[in-house]
């Protein structure tokens, strides 16, 4: 069996003052060998030439795609995944907008259907932005090929991000959504939350929207087969004063097709002086992967 990974980063602190600190970060995602890098908060690649893109290109070892305003960014495997198309413009209401590709997984031919691989960085400080921004992200899912026999169909989609929100409840072993008033600082209470008929109400309305639109929270899809362990639904940012306790605010989704491809989700801890963000890790079987985008019947999809 082959196996690939992705890898979904907001490295907040992200060495822009230290640029030591920067490529220690992304030395320890090129250990790993990944083959696919979603990162978020970017600001500064592109001042100096792009300079920060093509040290983080060469670290990886990867080719890297910086999103409008260079607030998000995917990196891939060339040797892996090559874009067969680009989408700069991803919408009039991004705070800070997202990096969409169109990309052919190279180990599953030619003639395959490619995907969407996309990185999103959701409003920090608004949560009526948050539920605007999710509308429009699920565009990504939403993406149409025609294939060498002529027909027109929608194309899977794999999307990570920081969603600054939580999930909806699970009943699976994850981090409980936090009570609003144990979270000390008062305007993040606002940042989120929102506002029903019955009062304040943590947001997990940006993962209400995704679900709603067909994609898949790849941690709790993995954390709920009898094979899964709560692993997959480790937090993404660990308790503070200001925030509140654990969260799992790093999420990836996947539409319905890729997730029999799925065999492992884990969050990879990463020091505080870094980022306040650990890495979500996907680890997908490459051979399972190269049948779906050649739609053949696979796992839970012949089953359905």
């Amino acid at each position: 069996m082959s196996t690939i990974t992705a890898h979904c980063w907001n490295l907040e602190r992200n060495g822009k003052q230290d640029p030591a600190l920067r490529r220690k970060a992304h030395e320890l995602l090129a250990r790993d060998n990944p083959a696919l890098v979603l990162r978020q908060e970017m600001p500064g690649a592109d001042e100096n030439g792009a300079g920060v893109m093509y040290e983080l290109e060469e670290i990886l070892g990867m080719r890297g795609w910086l999103g409008p305003g260079s607030c998000t960014a995917v990196f891939a495997d060339q040797t892996a995944f090559r874009t067969v198309r680009e989408w700069p413009q991803t919408g009039p209401l991004w705070t800070l907008p997202p990096t969409a590709l169109t990309m052919r997984y190279l180990p599953a031919g030619r003639d395959a259907l490619p995907m969407v691989v996309g990185s999103f960085h959701l409003n920090y400080a608004s949560s009526s932005a948050r539920m605007a921004e999710t509308e429009w992200l699920t565009t990504w899912a939403d993406k149409r090929w025609t294939t060498p026999d002529c027909d027109t169909v929608r194309i899977p989609a794999l999307l990570g991000g920081d969603t600054n929100s939580y999930p909806e409840p699970s009943g699976l072993d994850e981090p409980p959504l936090p009570v609003l008033d144990d979270i000390a600082d008062e305007p993040h209470r606002a940042h989120r939350s929102h506002l029903t008929p019955q009062g304040r109400s943590m947001d997990t309305r940006p993962d209400e929207i995704l679900r709603t639109a067909g994609l898949h929270d790849v941690a709790q899809h993995h954390a709920d087969r009898p094979d899964g362990t709560a692993d997959a639904l480790a937090p993404t940012v660990d308790a503070c004063d200001t925030h509140g306790p654990d969260a799992r605010v790093d999420r990836v989704y996947v539409t319905a097709e890729l997730l029999p491809a799925v065999t492992d989700v884990d969050v990879i801890p990463v020091p505080l002086l870094m980022s306040d963000h650990h890495v979500v890790r996907l680890t997908l079987d490459g051979d399972l992967l190269a049948d779906i985008l050649n739609r053949q019947p696979v796992g839970a999809l012949a089953a359905g």
